[in-house]
């Protein structure tokens, strides 16, 4: 990997991950075009999500430091309906984690494999993304004040399903708070806080193979610590202007022409990569 497709890719990712279009379908896209396959590929997807995942703390750290002054205060556990609102927040985001957990401790090999199956699959779950983009900006359900616990379960299962390349992530979680009836303000940033541990997890579990796969080989197998340093700071810098754009977005509700571009993207994949 050069340092120009670091860049490329690094930017891509950092836009596309708040965006309701699919961070894996447009990296898997792009790799695919710059015929970039194997480890080295793996270890630059995961520091540029660790990147993205930091631009999040940086856009919302007002909220997190709210989460954390919640937790420390002292309430009754005695039961959920007494604690305050910040420390059910966290619960939800708890909550949320769960399905994703038991897919990433039960089926990594599987969806490891699912990632190096080739662009069809990318291209199909793009038509899936805008399925799910459009039927949620037109249907209209009573919407609640907040999250509740059981929302957040069923979000964070979307969320599981979203792992698949070209089904975002982002756009998959909002599109299911949406239909269940959560208010749109609230539902950007409670699908960027919930993706926060699993991504954290999963690079500290990984990160031996990064340094690894940063340093081992030669040539064209090797993947330079400088070349993932640009497309980490590139995922960054990218990542803190959509996350502020897409809280905007969503709020305004019109995640619909993402719809579109989606239902574009899917089929030029299909037909020609």
């Amino acid at each position: 990997m050069t340092w120009f497709e670091s860049l490329i890719l690094g930017l891509l990712q950092g836009l596309t991950e708040y965006l309701p279009i699919s961070s894996s379908g447009h990296l898997a896209i792009a790799s695919s075009l710059f015929g970039i396959e194997g480890e080295q590929n793996m270890a630059f997807t995961i520091m540029v999500h660790v990147a993205t995942v930091l631009s999040t703390l940086v856009i919302l750290w007002k909220e997190v430091v709210w989460i954390l002054k919640d937790l420390c205060k002292r309430q009754q556990w005695n039961s959920y309906s007494n604690l305050n609102y910040g420390t059910k927040y966290a619960i939800n985001i708890v909550a949320s984690m769960i399905p994703i957990g038991v897919v990433g401790v039960f089926f990594k090999d599987d969806i490891e494999a699912i990632f190096g199956s080739g662009t069809t699959v990318v291209g199909a779950m793009l038509l899936v993304t805008s399925a799910l983009l459009t039927f949620s900006f037109y249907a209209k359900p009573r919407q609640k004040e907040n999250i509740s616990l059981g929302h957040a379960f069923i979000i964070g299962l979307s969320q599981a399903l979203a792992v698949l390349p070209g089904l975002s992530r982002s756009g998959t979680t909002i599109a299911t708070g949406l239909l269940l009836g959560n208010k749109k303000e609230n539902l950007a940033q409670f699908s960027f806080l919930m993706v926060i541990p699993p991504i954290l997890g999963e690079a500290l579990l990984d990160i031996k193979d990064i340094f690894e796969s940063a340093t081992a080989g030669s040539g064209a197998e090797a993947t330079s610590f400088g070349v993932l340093l640009i497309g980490f700071m590139a995922a960054f810098l990218s990542g803190c202007a959509a996350c502020k754009w897409m809280i905007s977005i969503v709020r305004k509700g019109k995640l619909i022409y993402f719809g579109i571009y989606c239902a574009l993207a899917g089929i030029l994949t299909l037909l020609f990569l």
